[in-house]
């Protein structure tokens, strides 16, 4: 798997302290499972916003210590209200349980480029680190991430 580290023509994830904060809290409340859910906010040239984050269900019990199965159904309501709010599911988020938050080959099989993906590290219980990706051509691309 490639990870590039450069950030030419690639959007930079605006999250707001407070969300950070959320997902934080979310993230080591799943430990020691990955704990996921969604970004939502809009795309603004190569600015995504977070405007709002919500959790979602894992379902994958048997291998929850170092995956994720994100939920239709959350993902499906999530969409909904953003898209009343005129908003867009922009990306989306999990943990990575005492590992760094570099996408795996199985986060790679199941990225879309259309979405910022963000990582965030667990290690013995509490948030240690997050970082931001975009998948690009067989590979990730590191996203921006600024406050």
């Amino acid at each position: 798997m490639r990870i590039e580290h450069e950030n030419k023509g690639i959007a930079y994830l605006h999250l707001p302290p407070e969300l950070r904060a959320e997902l934080r809290l979310w993230a080591e409340a799943g430990y020691p499972a990955e704990a996921c859910g969604l970004l939502i906010g809009r795309t603004m040239g190569a600015r995504v916003e977070v405007l709002h984050v919500r959790k979602a269900r894992n379902r994958d019990k048997e291998h929850a210590a170092d995956r994720y199965d994100l939920d239709p159904s959350d993902f499906l309501r999530a969409d909904t209200d953003a898209r009343a709010a005129g908003l867009d599911v922009v990306g989306i988020w999990h943990s990575h349980p005492d590992h760094p938050p570099i996408p795996s080959e199985t986060d790679r099989r199941g990225a879309w480029p259309e979405y910022s993906y963000l990582i965030i590290t667990v290690d013995g219980g509490r948030a240690t680190e997050m970082r931001a990706w975009r998948a690009r051509e067989g590979g990730f691309q590191a996203e921006g991430i600024e406050t």
